[in-house]
């Protein structure tokens, strides 16, 4: 098959790569414009980019699919390649009506969930923020609605009760590029069998913002763990900002000591709103570098009765 490739981020990559080692022809990458970044505002390629130049493979990078110039450049572009199969891997664009029916078999999307659960852009954060113990990857046959078309293929993973979003996202990404293989393989062979996605199972996961990492000791020690693994957790110490990227829920409930107030000064361990505690296990204090928490204990001097805003 002549396939497009169209995705950004380096989630997307595996599947990328899948696709270039499949055999199938991959006759243009679409993926986000360069964007500048650092103190020079050098203009940085996205992962895809990166990777689809390393196979030699066209690039293409829009500003617009839907409108302007831009988008009637990319639709010429798309209709002279004339592909059989567009697949779509957090491009980070939503495709319109005459791009989805241009291939011959559709576009399809791998999409990081088990849908119809958490539809939309942040389903490994969501996941997690909300105490899930399973997810997976889902590829759909795509369609006009968000994350909403039917079904091709699903493989399931558990997840870590200390997993955080890193180490879920690399294990989705390369999860992704073996449910891309086996869905190309399907579409080949006709034998794949599509699953309407029933509506009343969905749930949204929308996007993360800043504010949602704030770590609040009132709430549960499960919430505030959830926290850390899904958006990275920041509280107030002695009036900076401490980020927390990992955590475990402590052995043993402080019920007597208040919301926020540190209850192991050699392990750092916060008691939160049920009476259990959070146990702190890599920081990054304000101005420094991240770091496992004994070796920030080793430079700070922790009290117990001392607490976290």
């Amino acid at each position: 098959m002549k396939i497009v490739f169209m995705g950004t981020p380096e989630f997307a990559v595996p599947c990328l790569r899948a696709l270039a080692e499949s055999g199938h022809e991959t006759a243009a990458v679409f993926t986000q414009p360069d964007k500048p970044k650092g103190r020079g505002y050098k203009l940085i390629p996205t992962p895809v980019k990166e990777a689809a130049l390393e196979y030699g493979i066209p690039v293409y990078q829009p500003l617009s699919l839907r409108k302007g110039d831009d988008a009637q450049e990319a639709m010429r572009i798309l209709r002279d390649i004339a592909p059989d199969l567009i697949v779509v891997t957090a491009y980070g664009q939503i495709l319109p009506k005459e791009v989805l029916e241009l291939p011959r078999y559709g576009c399809i999307n791998i999409h990081a969930s088990l849908l119809p659960k958490y539809r939309g852009a942040a389903p490994i954060n969501w996941v997690l923020l909300n105490g899930e113990t399973e997810t997976g990857v889902t590829s759909m046959q795509m369609n006009e609605g968000l994350d909403t078309g039917d079904m091709l293929i699903k493989e399931s993973t558990p997840i870590g009760v200390n997993e955080t979003y890193e180490e879920l996202y690399a294990r989705l990404s390369e999860m992704g590029g073996k449910v891309l293989t086996e869905t190309l393989s399907a579409i080949e062979s006709g034998s794949l069998s599509p699953e309407k996605q029933d509506d009343s199972l969905s749930c949204y996961s929308p996007m993360i913002h800043k504010e949602m990492s704030a770590l609040d000791f009132s709430q549960p020690a499960e919430k505030v763990h959830n926290t850390v693994r899904g958006v990275t957790g920041f509280a107030m110490l002695e009036g900076k900002r401490i980020k927390v990227f990992r955590s475990e829920i402590a052995g043993r409930d402080f019920p007597d000591a208040g919301n926020g107030e540190i209850v192991d000064t050699e392990k750092f361990t916060v008691k939160c709103g049920d009476g259990k505690a959070v146990t702190f296990l890599e920081v990054q204090p304000e101005g420094k570098k991240r770091m496992r928490t004994e070796d920030f204990l080793r430079g700070k001097k922790l009290a117990k009765g001392d607490k976290l805003m």
